[in-house]
């Protein structure tokens, strides 16, 4: 990268395609005497990020390299691990080769899958917070971003530091949980799972489970040892129904009778009276592998 000290403090000058953006001491800005690049004052030392979160992973998929690069360097100084992807089929390739980010932030015009296809195909495995950051800002795209697939939906140009605060409070509101999901997730010497191929290991035996099936164990995998309200389950799986009990009853049967080694006394899958499920196998115990 082609840099100038000016005396008033370092200037980089980056390829990109005409965004603006103010980051703490940085301003990026287009240079008009240099046709397609930019400049940046560059004080990067001097960026921290109070209050360092514990280091989440976080999966940035925008097919405009110079976003991905502001992103990721936003969320490292903020504490965040920060993998990138060009595509939206090279972001699903990431997730089976290195299992599941903490959350994703999606850009919506890529080339090959649109960002609302790649959610959609995420939301077939699993229940992955999504962040849509997208130039595109028309009232019924956004309503259909956040009504069937985002937690929050920013738009180019952003604030890296509203940035941070948006990612910091969905994965508040998704609840706290300090791993993530391997591409195989062992669950006991019994039960492995793997999420991006929708497939259950009981003793070794593969079982397949449904897009259903497969985000309700998710979900609960991912708050293992901890309730989950049947309220929260109903609203996370059928997002854009009115679905009742009942629903999430049967989905659950039929999980039980895949995994369980006695679905009529389950030991993974208990249901707490009145409030939800618990998947019964503490957090600490579960170990992922890379396949």
């Amino acid at each position: 990268m082609p840099h100038e000290d000016t005396g008033a403090g370092l200037w980089e000058t980056w390829e990109c395609s005409g965004v603006t953006f103010f980051y703490d001491r940085v301003q990026v800005y287009w240079q008009h005497s240099i046709p397609g690049t930019i400049t940046i004052r560059s004080e990067w030392n001097y960026c921290m990020f109070e209050n360092p979160v514990e280091s989440q992973r976080i999966l940035a998929v925008d097919d405009n390299t110079f976003t991905l690069r502001i992103v990721q360097h936003t969320l490292e100084q903020a504490g965040f691990q920060v993998i990138t992807a060009v595509s939206g089929p090279d972001a699903l390739k990431l997730i089976n080769r290195h299992g599941m980010p903490h959350l994703a932030i999606v850009d919506l015009h890529m080339p090959i899958m649109s960002g609302f296809e790649f959610c959609h195909a995420v939301r077939e495995f699993s229940d992955l917070p999504i962040i849509m950051l997208t130039a595109v800002n028309t009232e019924e795209t956004i309503i259909q971003g956040l009504e069937q697939y985002a937690e929050d939906y920013i738009v180019k140009p952003f604030n890296p530091e509203e940035l941070v605060a948006r990612v910091r409070r969905v994965l508040r509101r998704m609840g706290d949980y300090n791993y993530t999901l391997e591409s195989t997730t062992r669950i006991d010497e019994r039960l492995m799972v793997n999420f991006p191929n929708r497939e259950a290991l009981v003793n070794g035996q593969s079982i397949s489970l449904t897009p259903t099936e497969t985000k309700l164990l998710y979900i609960l995998v991912r708050n293992a040892g901890r309730i989950v309200t049947t309220e929260f389950l109903l609203k996370r799986i059928w997002p854009m129904e009115n679905a009742q009990e009942d629903r999430l009853h049967v989905h659950v049967h039929r999980l039980r009778s895949k995994i369980e080694v006695d679905p009529s006394e389950p030991s993974y899958i208990v249901a707490e009276r009145g409030t939800g499920y618990r998947f019964n196998v503490v957090a600490d115990q579960i170990s992922t592998e890379k396949e």
